[in-house]
C-alpha cells in the first residue's frame, strides 16, 4: 500500500484532482490508469481509498470510493527539542518520532544552541515523507521556532518534563510517566540546558527526568523519550 497526503481532502470530498507533481508521479512513474485504486490521508486521520477516474499526467482525477477514519494513540506528545548543528540529525529525530508517534514539535532556542535558524519548510516535507512512509494519518504539527524564555511562560495543559544532564535528583521519565495523558517533555542543545534554563523549567512545573545512564546527543534524547512515551501507552 502506497499512501498520498493531501490537506485540502474532507469527508464531504467526492473528487479530486492532484497536483502536476503528484499527478506526473502517480502516471509516469507508477504507471497508474483508469480504474486503479489510490490511498490518500489528510493527515487529520482519514483515509480515503479512491479510484482513478482520467489518467492525465498534469491533473489526474480520481473519485473517492469509501472513507475511514483511523484511530488515534491515546495520548498527545509534544517535544519542545532545540535544533542541533547539524540539520540532518534534527531531520533524522523529525523522521523517526513521525513513525513512532508524535502529535506536536517545537524548536525550542536555547542559551547554548549553536543553531538558531532552521528551515521549518524543508522540515515539514521530512515529516510527511515520514507520515507516508509508516502509513500513518495523522500529520505531526510543526510549531515555528521560539526561544527558551518565551516558550517557557507559556501556559500547558500536560505533564510537563525537563530532561537534562546535570547532577541532580531526577527520576527516569518511564518511572514518571502516567498512562494515556498529554505530555510536554523538553531536550536541550548539545551543550544541555544551562542551569537558569533548568531552574527557570521546574519553577514553572517541569519535573527533572533522566533518559538512561549514558550521555546522548540531542536527537537520540528526543527518540529515547519518544520511544519511550509509545512504550508505557502501549495497550
Amino acid at each position: 500500500m502506497q499512501l498520498f497526503y493531501n490537506p485540502e481532502i474532507t469527508e464531504l470530498t467526492k473528487q479530486f484532482s492532484f497536483d502536476k507533481e503528484e499527478s506526473k508521479h502517480i502516471v509516469k512513474v507508477l504507471r497508474k490508469t483508469i480504474g486503479d485504486t489510490l490511498y490518500i490521508t489528510n493527515g487529520k486521520g482519514w483515509l480515503f481509498t479512491a479510484e482513478i477516474a482520467i489518467p492525465d499526467i498534469k491533473n489526474c482525477l480520481v473519485t473517492i470510493t469509501n472513507k475511514e477514519l483511523k484511530k488515534k494513540h491515546s495520548y498527545n506528545l509534544h517535544l519542545a527539542v532545540a535544533p542541533t548543528k547539524m540539520n540532518d540529525r534534527y531531520e533524522w529525530f523529525l523522521e523517526k518520532a513521525t513513525e513512532i508517534g508524535i502529535d506536536t514539535i517545537t524548536p525550542i532556542i536555547c542559551d547554548q544552541s549553536e543553531r538558531k535558524i532552521i528551515k521549518i519548510d524543508r522540515f515539514e516535507k521530512i515529516i510527511q515523507s515520514a507520515m507516508k512512509q509508516s502509513l500513518s494519518c495523522y500529520l505531526p504539527t510543526l510549531n515555528k521556532a521560539i526561544s527558551f524564555k518565551e516558550f517557557i511562560n507559556q501556559k500547558f495543559d500536560a505533564q510537563l518534563f525537563i530532561a537534562h544532564c546535570e547532577e541532580t535528583n531526577k527520576k527516569s521519565l518511564k518511572e514518571s510517566i502516567t498512562k494515556s495523558k498529554d505530555y510536554l517533555i523538553l531536550i536541550g542543545p548539545e551543550g544541555d540546558f544551562s542551569v537558569k534554563e533548568i531552574k527557570t523549567a521546574i519553577v514553572n512545573g517541569f519535573i527533572p527526568v533522566t533518559l538512561g545512564e549514558t550521555r546522548l546527543r540531542t536527537e537520540t534524547a528526543a527518540i529515547v523519550a519518544c520511544h519511550s512515551v509509545a512504550f508505557i501507552n502501549q495497550v
